[in-house]
């Protein structure tokens, strides 16, 4: 019985090769098994051979040999889906190959890569062979039609899902059904009538055509390009929409303006920014919600449209001028800009470590393992002379720009660069003299932005998962080792350097300046945090931070004198004024309590309230099923692993620096981090011998134990059931939040 339109192979072939292949999708009996079996490895700019399936048009592009994550000193040009190349035909002249065999369906190479898998499963064993490479920089094969039997000879347990179970017969039978028909798509559902009546009304507001608003609407642009945007007041699950540049105004097809940056030269005088229709699936490591509705709308009228201030041109394109936000956007009012990116902090955080990147190595090694974020108040007195500062000071805020040449080039940049800083942390310090002097403002917790009372983005906490993390809201785990307090000016220098600035397609010497840069603005949140503390411990922390770092490094940490003139007017009553400070942010700040993540029960408790060796040989991120005494009962926790360093003021020797003994970790109830590493099921009256269990590892043999005892291996048969239970869950409890999970990072240990 077929299930699938019948489209004959050779009529198919000509249309995909003519048109646009964005408008399909996957028919509704292949689409779940294509999500749960296949996306979860190939779903982002890291997916093995570029093999995209989060869109039937990645299918129908196919693979390439290229990777993207490399060392290249030449940037490469840019395969982003839906933007670099509209049609099957332009990806073959990109290099290309097909994954389907229009001759002979069943001979295609995604058909003969699930029937390998069905051929040669999986050895049963506690750990995989060697001979099935696992890790993100393993060597890809990419094999192509014409040498997949030389590959298949020398592999036979390289099928699909790699190093993972076999789809179920009845999953493969769906599968290879629907390729033997030459694996039509379907057409994409339309919006209803109240989604385009949204989408007409958000269209009109963002192509106003006063200098005012189209500044306005450019800066949004720039802030929310990699947002998932949705109708709020809809109430419609899954519809998500993306702003993008097009040629064309509301009203007509969007013809896209593919940049590589967002703020690149356009090639033409007036852009339209519009609404398109989210065309792949909804991923955890790059869904990024953000809701439009009226009070959204409103806000933002009262923001940017309302008060009184001229904008007299529009900012060019040049570099110079398009990559410092200072420059571009000096018209604007700073106070509107920064409160547009406070009222959604978790966003605005969140896009510099998700997003379409996937793969954030290169920023986050700069950064702790955990930490707590908090913000300074837009609305404390001197906010007007702030704006006039920073347009002052915009050449010393310089962020890094496209380069072509090599390494050196980032050193030389980076000496310029240092330089900048220390020009403008100085002035910075003069400026804090005069705003916080014997009359001016006090130095207390009412410099920190309190969410208007009722903001949860007031409080922010943030992991690092070795190359990936997550920000989530509230005050999150045991008090970390640092935090930051971020102004406008690094948060919006953030965002330009690792969100809208950074170039995934880029060369080494884009990725180290990228990195190079990072260090400047996490020395400069600490240091704002260390601000609020008393003179006397401001050293004695930095150095901690500071262990075995260069003293070069040290120069950006409270040097100057100007750094320790000003005591903070907190009255502190302890001996131990860090963790009073963040006790009063705690009690202060809407949503730190972080109640939706806090677990119940004293075997977590337990384990929250120690350190040291035994913790580093858990995983970054743990998915954690608790079976209840009542059949289905279950509950889902993740255990982040929080690796401690002597310091992160070196983009090299990461290993060299750590500090095992001061790792910890961080229990929570619901799902956090996108990568989960392992799964384990315990039972709950378990629960106790199980953090007995973690507590007594003390070398890899006692973390291989903890698994056969309470894990699930990639090649076990549980294993696929339980991935598709967390994500249903997680659907369940969060589901404007939630997206697949990707398991390329699950270990095999």
């Amino acid at each position: 019985m077929k299930i699938f339109p019948r489209v004959t192979l050779p009529l198919l072939l000509l249309l995909l090769s003519a048109v646009s292949i964005a408008d399909s999708d996957y028919p509704p009996a292949v689409k779940p098994i294509i999500e749960q079996r296949c996306m979860v490895c190939h779903g982002c700019y890291d997916a093995p051979c570029q093999l995209k399936l989060d869109a039937w048009a990645g299918l129908q592009r196919g693979a390439s040999k290229e990777q993207v994550y490399s060392l290249r000193l030449k940037a490469a040009p840019p395969t982003r889906l839906f933007e670099d190349a509209q049609t099957v035909e332009q990806w073959r002249n990109k290099g290309f190959y097909p994954m389907l065999n229009e001759q002979r369906p069943d001979q295609g190479v995604m058909a003969r890569m699930l029937a390998l898998k069905q051929q040669h499963p999986l050895p049963i064993g506690n750990i995989l062979p060697v001979t099935i490479p696992l890790g993100l920089d393993r060597e890809q094969q990419c094999t192509k039609p014409e040498t997949f039997d030389t590959f298949a000879a020398n592999n036979p347990l390289w099928g699909m899902p790699y190093g993972l179970p076999a789809l179920s017969k009845e999953e493969h039978t769906t599968l290879t059904d629907w390729l033997q028909q030459g694996a039509p798509g379907v057409p994409v559902a339309a919006p209803s009538a109240a989604a385009l009546n949204e989408v007409q009304r958000w269209e009109t507001f963002f192509n106003g055509d006063s200098l005012k608003e189209q500044l306005m609407s450019r800066y949004m642009y720039e802030h929310l390009f990699t947002a998932n945007l949705y109708f709020s007041e809809l109430g419609e699950e899954g519809l998500y929409y993306t702003l993008v540049r097009s040629r064309t105004p509301p009203g007509q097809p969007i013809d896209i303006i593919a940049t590589r940056r967002p703020y690149d030269d356009p090639g033409q005088s007036r852009v339209y920014y519009r609404l398109q229709a989210l065309r792949t699936a909804v991923l955890d490591k790059r869904h990024m919600p953000y809701a439009l509705n009226t009070q959204r709308m409103a806000r933002w009228n009262t923001l940017f449209l309302e008060p009184e201030y001229k904008v007299t041109a529009l900012p060019a394109y040049a570099s110079k001028v398009a990559a410092n936000p200072f420059i571009a956007f000096r018209e604007l009012p700073q106070t509107a800009r920064y409160k547009f990116m406070l009222d959604e902090a978790q966003f605005t955080i969140m896009g510099f470590i998700k997003g379409p990147v996937c793969r954030g190595q290169v920023a986050l090694n700069v950064i702790d393992d955990h930490f707590w974020v908090v913000f300074l108040d837009p609305d404390r007195k001197g906010v007007q002379e702030n704006a006039e500062f920073l347009a002052k000071e915009s050449k010393n805020l310089r962020l890094p720009a496209d380069k072509t040449g090599g390494a050196l080039v980032s050193i030389v940049e980076w000496r310029s660069y240092s330089q900048e800083q220390l020009k403008f942390l100085k002035a910075k310090f003069d400026y804090i003299q005069r705003m916080t002097g014997p009359d001016g403002t006090k130095v207390n917790l009412d410099l920190i932005w309190d969410g208007e009372g009722q903001n949860d983005n007031a409080a922010l906490t943030i992991f690092r998962h070795d190359n990936s993390a997550s920000v989530v809201k509230g005050f999150v785990g045991q008090q970390p080792k640092t935090a930051w307090v971020i102004d406008y000016s690094l948060l919006e220098r953030i965002h330009y350097l690792l969100v809208a600035g950074y170039d995934v397609f880029g060369n080494v010497a884009h990725q180290l300046e990228t990195r190079l840069y990072m260090d400047f603005l996490r020395m400069e949140g600490e240091q704002n945090f260390l601000f609020f503390l008393p003179p006397q411990e401001r050293i004695v922390l930095r150095d901690f931070w500071y262990r075995e770092a260069e003293k070069e490094a040290k120069q950006f940490m409270m040097t100057d004198s100007a750094a320790f003139d000003r005591t903070s007017d907190i009255q502190y009553k302890t001996d131990d004024p860090k963790k009073e400070l963040l006790d009063m942010l705690q009690q202060r700040l809407p949503g730190a309590a972080a109640e939706r993540y806090q677990p119940a029960g004293p075997p977590f408790e337990k384990l929250q309230t120690l350190q040291g060796p035994p913790f580093s040989l858990m995983p970054e991120v743990s998915f954690l099923q608790v079976t209840g005494n009542n059949p289905g009962e279950y509950n889902y926790y993740t255990i982040v692993h929080n690796d401690a360093f002597l310091n992160n003021a070196q983009i090299f020797h990461e290993d060299e620096r750590r500090v095992p003994e001061e790792d910890y970790l961080t229990v929570v109830k619901g799902f956090i981090g996108s990568y989960p590493n392992a799964f384990f099921q315990v039972a709950e009256s378990e629960l106790g011998s199980f953090v007995t269990a973690i507590e007594s590892m003390r070398n890899e043999t006692d973390y291989a134990s903890l698994v056969s005892f309470y894990g699930v291996r990639r090649n076990q048969a549980e294993f696929w059931p339980l991935s598709d239970k967390m994500y249903e869950h997680y659907l369940q409890a969060t589901p404007r939040e939630a997206g697949l999970f990707d398991v390329n990072r699950y270990q095999n240990r």
